[in-house]
């Protein structure tokens, strides 16, 4: 496969599935994915990072490269210290990252990640909970992936999920800048 790659397997989602279930009304903090995305209008997102907003000055949100970490991030310190020790394991500096949940029937409708944001960072989904696997599409390739297993995809391809089964799909979705490229895209070294 050359669209997608299954980094790890077997990790515990229990302990990210905890920190979610103890904070009241976590999908309704914020409703951003929904309701400004159209092809994500069927998932509900919790937001880990987001990008700096006092850096957008003339470009699209798409073309902003600084990120950090959401107010409300702080709830959620088992999800973000895994971020930050994957990033270190991959020589890498984390982006945004959201933990989204795409409930039973629902899909994300086929798309690219479109903007310099996103040309030079690697995305990957955790997947925290997923009744018979995830069913996702990029390019010409599909996969299912399961619960405690960690993927690399190729956002730079059409892509697309589908929630086929019969209750909700939440994975942890985040992005990362190779460390030798931070000098180039942000202008700093890592």
């Amino acid at each position: 496969m050359k669209y997608f790659k299954r980094l790890k397997a077997d990790v515990d989602p229990t302990p990210f599935l905890d920190e979610i279930n103890g904070i009241d009304h976590a999908w309704d903090a914020s409703t951003g994915r929904q309701d400004k995305i159209a092809v994500q209008r069927e998932a509900k997102a919790i937001p880990l990072r987001g990008l700096r907003k006092s850096a957008i000055g003339d470009r699209k949100r798409r073309d902003v490269h600084e990120s950090r970490w959401t107010t409300g991030s702080k709830d959620y310190p088992v999800a973000r210290a895994f971020l930050e020790e994957f990033a270190r394991d991959q020589d890498s500096i984390l982006g945004r990252a959201k933990i989204v949940c795409l409930p039973a029937g629902k899909r994300v409708y086929p798309h690219i990640d479109r903007g310099l944001y996103y040309r030079v960072r690697n995305r990957y989904h955790f997947v925290l909970t997923s009744t018979h696997g995830s069913w996702m599409k990029a390019g010409d390739e599909e996969v299912r992936m399961q619960q405690g297993e960690l993927w690399w995809f190729d956002n730079d391809q059409m892509h697309e999920a589908n929630n086929d089964g019969d209750q909700d799909r939440i994975h942890m979705i985040f992005d990362m800048l190779p460390s030798h490229l931070a000098e180039e895209v942000l202008g700093t070294a890592a």
